[in-house]
């Protein structure tokens, strides 16, 4: 039988409020066990020590703090790190941390596998298994921010674009949202926060209004019929009511949304591809991400040469819109962009990180 106590991790600050005063409890209360929870890192009620040994012990009788076993983890040769969690059902998930200059960014994952089969993502060939908690997803920020702390550096960007969905489970996702941006939670600011979609436009919305948070959009295509074939969700939502939606979120002066682009040689990489993408994108504020793609064992796809990858920039910037090439972060342990899969090569095996590198190799 599972552990029946309320399980404090995963707690909005209002959530917390509600909580403590059905307890009978002071409302500052909430804000106190928030940071511990989320800025401190706290695992166990015993170091909250600005608060007396009867309320501890009070907690501890009927709460907890949820704490998923990091279970495996590696180290790429460019330094992102990859941690497969394993859950308290037994199901792993992985989240990645990639430090670039004064940056530490964490994508975290908030389903366990994925149910929309996007053709090139090793996650969607998993097929769907549940929708993550609030606790599970806040839970990754909270390792990786303990990890970084012991380093003297600290979590600076969070990115929602591990295993899963994010939009299809809104309501644990924001629940999230709203620790990463709180005071007392990890005080994030809204543009260091970016929520990754494949266009659940309803959700996206949703969310838009209610959040300061960035967007990033996985188009993959310029077309209806490619992007069916590639993604079909696009049946759901279609291109050209994606990118009108996509136009409509709000934005702070200087920001945009992000359009996302797995480049597949052969598919979606063609000069003629790159101008069509241009004309939809035409006097938006969007810019596009292109993303090589990574190879993985579930599927037959290929990245373009560098040359084709250069060519389709150019065209898109010629035109007038920002793009960027992104970084082939962590691909030699299958931390990159769709290559994510929650499963551990070795069951069995666990400890703390190992290097990507083999024995005679260094980082450099």
């Amino acid at each position: 039988m599972g552990d029946e106590r309320t399980d404090l991790k995963g707690m909005p600050l209002g959530e917390l409020e509600s909580f403590f005063r059905s307890r009978g409890k002071e409302r500052y209360r909430a804000r106190q066990v928030s940071r511990w929870l989320y800025q401190r890192g706290a695992e166990e009620f015993s170091v909250m020590t600005d608060l007396s040994r009867g309320f501890r012990e009070e907690m501890e009788a009927v709460c907890r703090i949820s704490a998923p076993p990091a279970e495996k983890g590696e180290i790429s040769l460019d330094g992102t790190e990859k941690v497969l969690f394993r859950l308290e059902d037994g199901e792993g998930v992985e989240s990645v941390l990639i430090p670039e200059g004064s940056r530490r960014t964490l994508c975290v994952s908030t389903q366990a596998g994925c149910a929309l089969s996007c053709a090139f993502c090793a996650t969607g060939a998993l097929g769907f298994r549940r929708n993550m908690t609030s606790a599970e997803i806040i839970h990754q920020a909270c390792h990786a921010a303990r990890r970084l702390a012991g380093r003297q550096e600290r979590l600076t960007n969070v990115v929602f674009m591990g295993m899963g969905e994010p939009l299809e489970n809104v309501r644990e996702v924001s629940r999230a949202i709203d620790i990463l941006l709180a005071p007392c939670g990890f005080g994030l600011a809204g543009k260091r926060v970016t929520v990754s979609t494949v266009g659940i436009i309803p959700a996206m919305r949703e969310l838009a209004s209610r959040y300061p948070v960035s967007f990033a959009v996985s188009l993959n295509a310029a077309g209806e019929e490619v992007r069916s074939r590639l993604m079909p969700v696009n049946r759901k939502y279609p291109l050209r009511e994606l990118v009108a939606a996509m136009r409509e979120i709000p934005l702070q002066s200087g920001r945009k949304v992000t359009a996302e682009y797995v480049l597949l040689a052969g598919v979606n990489d063609s000069p003629g591809e790159a101008r069509d993408l241009a004309r939809l994108l035409s006097g938006a504020r969007i810019k596009v991400n292109l993303i090589p793609f990574n190879p993985h064992d579930h599927g037959d796809f290929r990245p373009p040469p560098p040359s084709s990858v250069d060519r389709f920039r150019d065209i898109l910037m010629a035109a007038g819109i920002q793009t960027i090439t992104r970084d082939r972060r962590g691909a030699d342990i299958r931390a990159a962009c769709g290559q994510l899969r929650g499963v551990p090569a070795h069951p069995r095996e666990h400890g703390g990180l190992r290097s990507g590198a083999t024995a005679s190799s260094k980082k450099g």
